[in-house]
């Protein structure tokens, strides 16, 4: 989000074998033709996967109270959770019953700052806290789930842009650059300026970071961007934008951040809402989801980097989703993927103080690549919001949960998605929305998750 900048956004708030197998392919495409039709796109007809299901989880003790754009990852040496919620760095331990939140957060990133990010690498364990402040950010990283903190009070590269910053960083791109300290990944942070967005390479481990790079100016792309996330493949990194020449796009390098291009989404258009979101498969696969300019919510898929795009798909037919906000994306193998976001079956300006929409958390999974896809509502009893979601910056009602949500997996590929609840007390039962924003985790507890190898495995 933005304080300083004149855009969109700002934040005013701290039988036989043969004849068997031919019958089966018969039904799977007779199955598959009848999702098309009636807009059911799904995966389980074939058996091989089954819809993911979730349980909601939110602290009880009055942490969490001051959520909206939250952040989330997982240690997968430990299991436990990381969660930013404004100032306050949650711990989350599902290993505990009830589940154990505590705040952990360092001293220089539990002060008075701009916008809240947290990234965990999982490659590592690692997990980074950014406080915007001013035209760089406050850090702090921590390799023990928050019992102690590295602080950082020059969290970014010089030449860092003042807004919307994201942090993000894996594997390094092999040949050009490699890891110069004990930490073996990269650390990128990026942010923008009035004019361009820019990212800075960390090599040892978020301590310091080298120089900003440009990685578009505003005549190439417009708005603010997405977050970085980075293949594990072969360490190229990505950056979403809503809108790059009336279309929305992937900011990509494959140098360690040395040189971007931009890589449009063909059949997409664009909006001045939510920015889109990427996640990268084990195999290099990216998955790409977005708000589309009518609102709806689009995957597209790309095995050549962002250089070229499978059609894009509407994933919320199947509910009628006419509005969508807050795209996240995250994959685990190459052919498996996550999209959550916020959706309503309400058409018309959900910008709007009058909007009658009611806003629930959806997650559509993919298990072949994108061919197929299965969505379900993860909220069905609990709203996550009655009314507009106003992403168009001052101090709107409707502004309490921000600009975005995050998504991530635990280490047996299972989908967890932190996202900040604005609809509490009475309002799930249909009373007024209560425009809050508490800290909740979606955790899947049932059905196929993101890895193989832990099929048949649930939390």
């Amino acid at each position: 989000m933005s304080l300083a900048l004149p855009t969109r956004r700002g934040r005013e708030r701290t039988g036989t074998r043969r004849r068997t197998s031919v019958i089966a392919v018969a039904i799977v495409a007779m199955a598959m033709v009848a999702a098309f039709l009636t807009g059911a796109v799904r995966t389980d007809f074939a058996g091989a996967a089954t819809s993911p299901s979730f349980k909601n989880y939110a602290p009880t003790s009055g942490l969490g109270a001051d959520a909206a754009e939250p952040s989330i990852g997982l240690n997968p040496k430990t299991g436990v959770a990381m969660m930013q919620a404004g100032y306050e760095t949650l711990r989350v331990d599902f290993t505990k019953s009830p589940v154990a939140w505590r705040d952990v957060g360092s001293a220089i990133t539990s002060s008075a700052s701009l916008d809240p990010i947290l990234f965990t690498d999982q490659r590592t364990g690692r997990t980074f806290v950014s406080q915007l402040a001013g035209d760089c950010s406050l850090m702090a990283y921590s390799d023990n789930d928050g019992a102690s903190w590295t602080e950082n009070p020059f969290g970014c590269g010089a030449g860092a842009g003042v807004d919307h910053q994201t942090v993000g960083g894996g594997r390094f791109a092999s040949g050009l650059l490699g890891p110069s300290s004990s930490y073996p990944d990269t650390v990128y942070y990026c942010a923008q300026a009035v004019a361009t967005a820019q990212c800075s390479l960390s090599t040892t481990g978020g301590l310091t970071f080298g120089p900003a790079v440009p990685i578009y100016s505003a005549a190439q792309c417009g708005g603010l961007h997405g977050h970085i996330k980075a293949s594990p493949l072969d360490g190229t990194v990505y950056v979403p934008n809503a809108d790059c020449g009336g279309k929305q796009a992937v900011i990509a390098s494959s140098d360690n951040g040395n040189t971007w291009t931009i890589r449009k989404v063909p059949g997409t258009t664009t909006q001045d809402e939510s920015d889109p979101s990427v996640g990268v498969g084990s195999d290099g696969t990216v998955y790409m989801g977005m708000q589309n300019g009518d609102g709806h919510p689009l995957v597209s898929v790309s095995r050549t980097k962002g250089a070229t795009w499978t059609a894009p798909v509407d994933v919320g037919k199947s509910f009628n989703i006419q509005n969508t906000q807050f795209p996240a994306v995250v994959a685990g193998d190459g052919d498996r993927a996550a999209f959550a976001f916020l959706g309503t079956s309400s058409a018309g300006n959900d910008q709007a103080a009058t909007f009658p929409g009611v806003w629930h958390l959806y997650v559509a999974t993919t298990y072949d690549r994108g061919a197929t896809w299965t969505t379900v509502d993860a909220t069905p009893t609990d709203p996550v919001q009655r009314g507009c979601i106003w992403l168009g910056g001052g101090s709107n009602t409707c502004r309490n949960l921000l600009d975005f949500m995050d998504v991530t997996t635990d280490a047996h590929g299972h989908i967890l998605v932190g996202y900040a609840d604005g609809c509490t007390a009475t309002c799930p039962s249909g009373g007024k929305n209560t425009y809050s924003d508490l800290a909740t985790i979606a955790r899947q507890e049932g059905g196929t998750g993101l890895l193989a190898a832990y099929d048949g495995i649930t939390p």
